[in-house]
């Protein structure tokens, strides 16, 4: 009994010295080692749920955003709605798992690659999505204040910022690429952040410039843009078509501002990690392992609830989304009524063109040759095919006298024939 106590003692007291000399190592790409097996099972559970919710969400609001873009010209506040969502879909579908998998283990077996890749391409995406909601606000200030100005956008322009906002964040981010590799720590291989002495100062103001420049001064100028957007919404409009331009407009910037105000409490938490991860002093205890994973699980958070509210919020998404499950069933219709096989007594073939029951089939009229009504009838007449007994039949009746069917009073003229036959 007292071996086994005396053990036990042992075992804490390297567990706690463990803990102590891991306390001032900055780990990279997800990495945190943990003692306690909760914290590997709730965080991985977290992320895994977080990347179900968000993917499906994120497919459903990328999917009617290139359907709208298909039928029409694709807008500017569309298009980074739409990098927003592809941003948060590559956030879900390579860095969350990678995420996951490193908080489930307590050594790090996922390679160099990954090691050094891994935050780089977290903060790209994260620094992309600040910028595009810059541009974002930009776009709902110009179309608050002038509708046209937000339609006569050109492709091109699109295009070339949406590539300006990529390179820009993937740019930003590259020193922590650089300083990210793994190493041996008593035994264990570990994915760490390696800061030669030359590169200390440089480092040191990367740590405090990065917040800067990728959260606060992006969502600074995104409060302007939006505050500048509400005062052109109060503007109250003397035209039919201002008033409606003026209600949707309110209605586009309280849900671009919801987006943004959401993204900036969620990624906040992260961001006390980060300063205080890359500021650590001699006496100054480092951040609780469990803070940290929780502001990680925050930040994966903002890629599902995005699409909540631009589902909740906003009449087109809703309007997209019963367009595109209509569309959806009535693919599946069709193929349902293939699949149905003729009934058993009926030997003819029918034609493959046969119109369906439900589809209006017009009586021909006698009108003018040259009328606009007598072509369009044409037109649908030769797009629609006719059986062949019933074109005969409406033949026949077109060529028969039709006197008696088209007189009003039938049984005055019935009287004259009896009349008639007497005489």
């Amino acid at each position: 009994m007292e071996k086994a106590t005396l053990a036990a003692t042992f075992a804490d007291s390297n567990s706690s010295t463990m803990n102590v000399s891991l306390a001032h190592l900055h780990f990279a790409g997800g990495y945190l080692p943990s003692d306690s097996k909760d914290w590997r099972t709730v965080v991985p559970a977290l992320l895994v749920a977080v990347c179900l919710a968000g993917f499906v969400g994120n497919l459903c609001v990328t999917g009617i955003l290139l359907h709208s873009a298909w039928k029409g010209k694709p807008s500017l506040i569309h298009s980074l709605i739409l990098n927003l969502s592809l941003a948060d879909l590559s956030l879900l579908l390579f860095s969350a798992p990678v995420r996951a998998t490193a908080y489930s283990r307590g050594v790090w077996d996922l390679g160099w690659f990954v090691c050094k890749s891994s935050d780089w391409f977290i903060h790209t995406c994260m620094a992309a999505k600040s910028l595009t909601i810059v541009a974002v606000a930009k776009g709902c200030f110009m179309y608050a204040s002038d509708p046209a100005k937000q339609v006569s956008i050109h492709n091109r322009t699109i295009w070339s910022v949406l590539v300006a906002i990529w390179a820009v964040a993937s740019l930003l981010s590259l020193p922590e690429c650089f300083f990210s590799t793994t190493r041996l720590h008593a035994g264990v291989e570990m994915c760490l952040v390696d800061i030669p002495a030359m590169a200390e100062e440089f480092m040191s103001v990367f740590g405090k410039l990065y917040p800067l420049l990728v959260f606060c001064l992006p969502f600074l100028f995104a409060s302007f843009y939006f505050w500048r957007a509400y005062g052109q919404c109060q503007k109250r409009g003397t035209k039919t078509q201002n008033l409606r331009n003026q209600m949707r407009s309110k209605r586009l910037t309280g849900m671009l501002v919801s987006i943004a105000v959401t993204s900036a409490v969620l990624w906040l938490p992260g961001w006390i990690a980060w300063l205080w991860m890359w500021h650590l002093k001699a006496g100054i205890p480092a951040p609780p392992q469990g803070f940290i994973a929780l502001s990680q699980v925050l930040m994966f958070s903002i890629s599902s609830a995005n699409p909540l509210i631009f589902l909740v919020m906003s009449e087109e998404f809703k309007e997209g989304v019963k367009g595109l499950w209509k569309w959806m069933v009535t693919k599946k219709h069709p193929a349902a009524l293939e699949s149905q096989e003729p009934p058993v007594g009926n030997s003819e073939a029918l034609p493959d063109n046969v119109p369906s029951p439900e589809s209006p089939v017009s009586i021909p009229e006698k009108d003018k040759a040259g009328s606009p009504s007598s072509r369009k009838e044409k037109a649908e007449r030769a797009e629609i095919p006719v059986l062949p007994d019933v074109e005969q039949f409406w033949h026949e009746r077109d060529t028969a006298p039709c006197v008696q069917d088209n007189d009003p009073v039938p049984w005055e003229h019935d009287d004259q024939e009896t009349g008639d036959r007497e005489k």
